[in-house]
C-alpha cells in the first residue's frame, strides 16, 4: 500500500495549524504550570491579570475548534485522494484513527492530562459514518450538533442557576493543594497518579463524551468545507473575506467579553467559551485564507506554514518541554511562575519551534510524530530524509 503524495498541500491549512499551535500553547501554559484546573482566581498584579484576560479573550476555546475543523478537513481530503488512487479509504482511515487514539492515551497518561488527541480520534471514528453521505448531511449535522447541543446545555445551566446551584470551593482548594504538592515535589509515581486523577476529573462522569460532542460539529464542518473548497486561497473574494473577518471578530469579542460586562457565572462562561470561542475561530480561519492569498506576505506566513506541517510533533513536544520544566522529575517550576511569565515562556517556546520547523523541513520530509503515524497508517515506511536538491 503506497501513501498518497502529500506535495499538494493547501497553504492556508498549514498556516492555520501553525497559528493554532501558538494559541493552544498560551492557553495550556497556565494548566502546565499551576493547578488552574481547580483554581479560577489568577491573582497577582494588575498587569498579570491583564495578560490572563488577554489570553482568555483571544485564545481560550478558540484554538481547539480550529484544530477540530482542520482535522475534519484533512480527513475528507485524504479520503478523496485515496479514492482517486483506487484504494479502500475506510480501513486506512480506521487504522489512522486507532493509532491516534493509542497515541492520545500514551500522551494523556504519560505526559499531560489535558490531551485532546483522544477526543479527536473518537470524533474521527464517527466521521467514518459520513464519508459517503451527501454534502448536505455534513452541513446539517454540523449546524444541528452545534446549536442543539449547546442550547440544551445552556438551558440546563440556566435552570441550575435559577435553582440556586452552587459549587464546592473548599473541595477545589484541596484538589489544587494536592496537585501543587504532587507535581512540584512528588515522586514519579505521585505525578503519574495525579495526572490520572486530573484526567478523570475532566473526562469522567460524561466529560469525555461532552468533549467529543463539542469537537464533532467542527470536524463535520471542516469536512464540509473540504468538499466545498472553502479554505483554498483564491476561492473566496477578498471583499467577502474582509466582511467575514469583521463580522466574526466583532461578534466573537462581544461574546468572549460577556463574563466581564454581564457578570461571571457558569452560564456566561459557557457562552463565552462555547459560542464566543468558535466565533473568534471563524475570524482566524478567514484571516488565514485572506493572508495566504497575498503572495507578497509569503515570507511571513511561510514560518507558520512550516510549523503547521509539523503540528502533531509540536503539540506533543509542547507537552514534553513544559512538563519537563514544571514537574518534579524535571526542574520543578510548578506553581512558581505567574501568568505573564508563563505567557513569555510560551512565546519563547513557540518562537523556537518556528525556527526549528524551518531547519527541520530543510532536511526531512515529515516531523517524527507525523512520520510514525504515516508509517503505521499505511504499513509502509515512508522516506524520511529529503534527497539533495529537493
Amino acid at each position: 500500500m503506497t501513501p498518497p503524495c502529500s506535495a499538494e498541500r493547501i497553504a492556508a491549512v498549514d498556516v492555520l495549524r501553525g497559528f493554532a499551535l501558538f494559541g493552544i500553547l498560551l492557553v495550556n501554559m497556565r494548566y502546565f504550570s499551576a493547578p488552574m484546573l481547580y483554581r479560577e482566581d489568577v491573582g497577582g498584579s494588575t498587569f498579570n491579570r491583564a495578560v490572563a484576560a488577554a489570553i482568555d479573550l483571544l485564545f481560550e476555546a478558540s484554538a481547539y475548534p480550529l484544530f477540530a475543523f482542520l482535522f475534519g478537513f484533512g480527513t475528507v481530503v485524504l479520503y478523496g485522494r485515496l479514492r482517486q488512487r483506487g484504494e479502500q479509504p475506510i480501513p486506512i482511515l480506521l487504522r489512522r484513527f486507532l493509532l491516534l487514539l493509542a497515541g492520545g492515551v500514551m500522551h494523556a497518561f504519560g505526559l499531560w492530562f489535558g490531551d485532546i488527541l483522544i477526543p479527536y480520534a473518537l470524533a474521527g471514528l464517527i466521521l467514518l459514518l459520513f464519508m459517503d453521505a451527501p454534502m448536505r448531511w455534513w452541513r446539517t449535522a454540523a449546524l444541528a450538533g452545534f446549536f442543539l447541543f449547546h442550547s440544551l446545555v445552556a438551558l440546563l445551566l440556566a435552570l441550575s442557576m435559577s435553582a440556586g446551584g452552587t459549587g464546592t470551593a473548599d473541595g477545589q482548594e484541596a484538589e489544587a493543594a494536592a496537585a501543587l504538592r504532587h507535581y512540584q515535589s512528588g515522586t514519579f509515581r505521585d505525578v503519574f497518579w495525579q495526572r490520572w486523577h486530573d484526567w478523570i476529573s475532566i473526562n469522567g462522569d460524561g466529560g469525555l463524551l461532552f468533549t467529543v460532542l463539542t469537537v464533532l460539529p467542527f470536524c463535520l464542518l471542516g469536512g464540509y468545507a473540504a468538499k466545498q473548497r472553502w479554505i483554498e486561497a483564491g476561492q473566496r473574494a477578498a471583499a467577502r473575506l474582509r466582511w467575514l473577518m469583521g463580522g466574526a471578530l466583532c461578534f466573537g469579542l462581544v461574546l468572549k467579553t460577556i463574563p466581564y460586562w454581564a457578570g461571571a457565572n457558569s452560564l456566561t462562561r459557557y457562552i463565552q467559551d462555547n459560542v464566543g470561542g468558535p466565533a473568534l475561530a471563524v475570524f482566524y480561519a478567514a484571516a488565514a485564507v485572506f493572508v495566504c492569498g497575498k503572495k507578497q506576505w509569503q515570507p511571513v506566513w511561510r514560518w507558520l506554514q512550516d510549523a503547521g506541517k509539523l503540528s502533531l510533533t509540536h503539540y506533543l513536544g509542547q507537552s514534553l518541554i513544559c512538563t519537563s520544566l514544571f514537574y518534579s522529575y524535571g526542574l520543578g517550576w510548578y506553581g512558581r511562575i505567574n501568568e505573564w511569565q508563563g505567557a513569555l515562556l510560551a512565546i519563547g517556546i513557540y518562537a523556537a519551534s518556528l525556527w526549528a520547523s524551518r531547519r527541520w523541513l530543510a532536511r526531512f520530509r515529515f516531523g517524527p510524530a507525523e512520520w510514525l503515524w504515516r508509517w503505521g497508517t499505511y504499513g509502509q515506511r515512508p522516506p524520511f530524509r529529503r534527497q539533495f536538491g529537493q
